[in-house]
């Protein structure tokens, strides 16, 4: 799984970074899932090498602004390409109403079909919001002035590493039954001889997960949603000094998004919904609130718009 920053700024766009708006690349798959959609989230796939038209899911966060505004414009630009097959769209209950009144007022129509799922319930009883193939996608409730939620994408326990030398070593032809033999298959060959592929493979490995957390002040339903993450994607609009405006409008602060980090034990954050007044020269900069999280929580990173990350993978790069 790949995850490309589409926007890392909070509340209102900056000269660097725009509203919040984060896409998920699939494996082995031409689908594209996207978290938020904060205004000209459209321009910023332009600027990408992302395809809007693999757009699949939608997940919101909550229904401020600088979550939601793009999304009545993506929408109807999908419509006018006349490709999209249709678009699942999560969020809280307020969304279609949302999104529909947006496209009615502005008498958009669009070709394709919109399908709501409200989260609400999902979130309240901790029950999968959707299953999709090897994917389960989870919401809790968060802590913030209006409903917001935080959704963990969990990929399927993956078959452990196939032992090819040890196959050879029993004299299995090579072919299209290697792979049932990986995926864990019984496999007949043509000299009757039967195998079981779990025996050709190591221990099964943990999928992958990504957890993806704002808007919220510090939030113990966030650390039990990232519990053992490969990525956890968390607000920081604050830095520590300024924990007390944090508090008062339900952000976090570098620290507090480190602190779950941490105790959720996940093994790489990536903070997020920076606060615009956090600029080069200032008295305090983006890279200061990296420092301060990295007290606490030595492998974070600071997400800029653009930067691409795997899932699982330390290494990073910039689209």
């Amino acid at each position: 799984m790949q995850v490309t920053f589409l926007g890392t700024s909070s509340g209102v766009p900056s000269r660097s970074r725009n509203v919040s708006a984060i896409a998920l690349r699939l494996p082995q798959r031409a689908d594209l899932w996207l978290f938020d959609c904060g205004e000209a989230t459209q321009h910023q796939f332009l600027r990408s090498e992302l395809r809007v038209s693999q757009l699949r899911r939608i997940f919101i966060t909550h229904m401020h602004g600088d979550h939601v505004f793009g999304l009545p414009g993506l929408l109807a630009s999908l419509g006018m390409a006349g490709t999209c097959q249709g678009v699942d769209l999560y969020g809280p209950t307020p969304l279609e109403p949302f999104v529909t009144g947006a496209l009615q007022h502005s008498a958009t129509r669009i070709g394709y079909p919109l399908r709501f799922h409200p989260v609400e319930r999902a979130a309240a009883d901790g029950t999968p919001l959707l299953q999709d193939g090897e994917l389960t996608v989870t919401c809790a409730p968060l802590k913030h002035r209006v409903p917001a939620y935080g959704y963990r994408v969990q990929q399927c326990e993956r078959p452990g590493r196939f032992d090819i030398a040890k196959a050879r070593a029993m004299g299995l032809p090579p072919g299209p039954e290697f792979a049932r033999l990986k995926a864990g298959e019984t496999v007949t060959f043509a000299d009757g001889r039967s195998v079981d592929g779990r025996s050709l493979c190591g221990p099964s490995q943990p999928g992958l997960s990504l957890v993806y957390c704002t808007d919220t002040v510090f939030s113990e339903s966030a650390v039990a949603l990232a519990r053992g993450a490969d990525l956890l994607i968390h607000e920081a609009t604050f830095s520590h000094r300024d924990a007390g405006m944090a508090y008062q409008r339900q952000h976090s602060t570098s620290t507090m998004a480190a602190q779950t980090a941490a105790e959720a034990g996940v093994k790489q954050l990536a903070m997020t919904h920076l606060s615009p007044r956090y600029v080069p020269g200032a008295q305090e900069s983006p890279d200061d609130l990296l420092q301060e999280a990295r007290t606490i929580f030595s492998n974070t990173v600071l997400a800029k718009d653009f930067l691409s990350l795997e899932v699982g993978n330390q290494a990073c790069n910039s689209l």
